[in-house]
């Protein structure tokens, strides 16, 4: 299965790489396949490449989505441990 996330651009750098944002994370990835990105932008990423920008809100959708599977999943996995 492959995944690709969306990131918010921060910088942007030379060689048509960008340091991108998400979750406090921060990644440099390849924007050689995206055209007129700029800093704020979010771009969906996979393997270190942009493939795509998305829209601001459809991000901020997306993002939400993820960040409620990832706090189901920790909740599923604290009520299969001994003591909790």
């Amino acid at each position: 299965m492959c995944l690709a996330v969306p990131a918010k651009v921060v910088q942007l750098l030379d060689d048509d790489k960008a340091k991108v944002e998400l979750g406090g994370v921060l990644k440099e990835i390849s924007l050689s396949l995206v055209e007129n990105v700029s800093v704020g932008d979010y771009v969906i990423v996979h393997v270190g490449y942009a493939l795509s920008r998305l829209d601001p809100a459809e991000a901020a959708r997306t993002l939400a989505l993820f960040s409620e599977v990832f706090a189901r999943q920790e909740e599923i996995e604290s009520k299969g441990k001994p003591g909790r």
